[in-house]
């Protein structure tokens, strides 16, 4: 009796492990999908909304209004050859895009897309993230040595510097959450009650971070390691067809990380614009909100690029250790002394 007790125990443990695996690998591939698909049209609007701004057509050929032009793109780059350089480390250099490329993907494996919509809800989630992000400076580190190239090696050099002076603003500002909500915790964060003072409170907060993220992302007016006047195209200047790609794809997931974030920390996640909760808002899906926020938030990536010229390397490193430095580690201080003062801290003991 006790044998089939255990039988039937054994089963059905077994049973529910394949069960619960079979269905964290189709939400893992739903993921990735949608998120190639929105990678795959960043590029076709990141060129509509330059051609806006410089009052030209922008892509309109393949297909109706053009929408067709990222799959040319990207059948273009699947067919052409990939080229790898004599002198250069084979495996490293093949290795350095796909790592790029996959650390773009796994960060979202802790975003909340709605209420209980996410893959795996972990308690650290911000921190999870802020590792891998950190970790994504090791692909364009790896691919800048491996080409054997002394313009791909000064890129890459440009990018680690760059990475890490904005990761420290970054850091400042996830501690600054921390203190206002008590929790890691991304669904947490979102959910969050805070009074509009709170909002105003860390509003520097968002702009620091907004910047820190272009900073992070090598996205204009902090393109520099890919500065064609003087490093050619720095760090994948010898990188061609879907090697070439997987960098391109894993920049543009990484805006879509970096918008994520912005909205979870500041804009409110799924829930409707400054928590108005009125009926023809709530009508409205949660995952719509947050889809639309990030692009948003995106768009406000592209306007800058239309808009601001390249910076200097001196300027990004001036503006990184002797401005945000200094300037959010002043205002954790201020946002901590406001949080003391009023007596809203989150669990006070």
């Amino acid at each position: 009796m006790a044998n089939i007790w255990f039988d039937l125990w054994h089963n059905s443990f077994w049973h529910g492990i394949a069960g619960r695996g079979i269905t964290i690998l189709a939400e893992v591939l739903i993921v990735i999908v949608v998120l190639l698909i929105f990678v795959a049209y960043a590029t076709y609007f990141e060129r509509k909304v330059l051609a806006l701004a410089q009052l030209r057509m922008g892509p309109n050929v393949v297909g109706p209004f053009g929408l067709l032009q990222p799959f040319a793109d990207g059948l273009k780059l699947m067919v052409k050859e990939t080229i790898i350089p004599a002198g250069a480390n084979r495996v490293l250099f093949l290795m350095a895009p796909m790592l790029t490329f996959t650390l773009a993907l796994v960060g979202w494996a802790v975003v909340p897309f709605d209420d209980g919509w996410v893959v795996a809800n972990i308690n650290v989630g911000i921190l999870y993230l802020f590792a891998i992000s950190s970790l994504g400076v090791y692909g364009i580190i790896v691919a800048g040595w491996a080409s054997n190239s002394k313009y791909s090696f000064l890129g890459g050099l440009r990018s680690a510097a760059q990475m890490v002076s904005y990761e420290v603003s970054i850091g400042f500002v996830i501690v600054s959450v921390l203190l206002t909500v008590g929790s890691l915790n991304l669904s947490n964060i979102v959910l969050a009650h805070q009074p509009f003072w709170m909002w105003l409170l860390m509003s520097p907060m968002l702009v620091v971070f907004f910047i820190s993220g272009l900073a992070e992302t090598n996205r204009p007016p902090f393109d520099l390691p890919e500065g064609e006047s003087e490093l050619v195209g720095g760090f994948n200047t010898e990188y061609s067809a879907m090697t070439f790609a997987l960098f391109m794809l894993g920049e543009y997931a990484n805006m879509f990380m970096i918008s994520a974030l912005t909205t979870m920390l500041f804009l409110g996640g799924w829930l409707p614009p400054f928590g108005i909760m009125v009926a023809p808002l709530t009508w409205i899906p949660g995952i719509l909100w947050f889809i639309g926020k990030i692009c948003a938030v995106m768009f406000l990536f592209l306007w800058v690029r239309a808009t601001l010229p390249r910076f200097r390397y001196d300027q990004l490193m001036r503006l990184g250790w002797k401005i945000f430095l200094p300037f959010s580690l002043l205002w954790v201080m201020v946002i901590a002394g406001v949080l003391l003062a009023t007596g809203t801290l989150p669990n006070p003991q």
